[in-house]
């Protein structure tokens, strides 16, 4: 697997959301957020689909 980014962690965390999986409160979570969400690409889904199966996150 490639070295991520901070817009590869937004897309993982952005599929770990539409999958349902569960996700940890953050500390330092904001109320309102400054930019909208940005979307991973249906090849990038894909791909962090096959990883999270990798790594037993997900089924």
């Amino acid at each position: 697997m490639s070295n991520y980014n901070q817009e590869d962690t937004i897309y993982i965390v952005e599929l770990k959301r539409d999958l349902g999986l569960p996700m940890y409160d953050v500390p330092n979570a904001v109320e309102e957020l400054k930019n909208e969400r940005k979307h991973p690409t249906p090849e990038k889904v894909g791909t962090i689909k096959v990883d999270l199966k990798h790594f037993g996150v997900s089924q």
